[in-house]
C-alpha cells in the first residue's frame, strides 16, 4: 500500500458524529453548497466522511432520532461557550 492510499483515521465523539452527518446531508446536495466546493477532489473525501457516518450511526434509523440530535446540538453548543455565536 503507498503511502497515498493509506487510511486516515479522525476521532469524533458520538455526538459530534451525530450532527455532523445530520448536517452533511442537509447541505451537501444544495446548489450553494456546491457551488462553494471549490475542487471537485474535495468531493472524495466529503462523499467518505458523509458515507461512514451513514452507516456507522445507529441513530439514524431510530424512531427518536429528532431528540437525540436536538440534545447532541444542546450538549456541543454547551461545550462551545461563546465560540461561533452570530452577534
Amino acid at each position: 500500500m503507498s503511502d497515498k492510499s493509506r487510511p486516515y483515521a479522525i476521532k469524533l465523539t458520538e455526538d459530534q458524529a451525530l450532527v455532523l452527518s445530520d448536517w452533511l446531508d442537509r447541505v451537501m446536495h444544495r446548489k450553494e453548497f456546491s457551488n462553494l466546493v471549490d475542487d471537485r477532489a474535495v468531493w472524495s473525501p466529503l462523499l467518505a466522511i458523509s458515507g461512514t457516518l451513514e452507516t456507522t450511526l445507529p441513530q439514524i434509523f431510530d424512531s427518536s432520532y429528532g431528540e437525540q440530535l436536538d440534545a447532541a446540538r444542546t450538549r456541543l453548543i454547551a461545550e462551545l461557550g461563546e465560540f461561533g455565536e452570530r452577534h
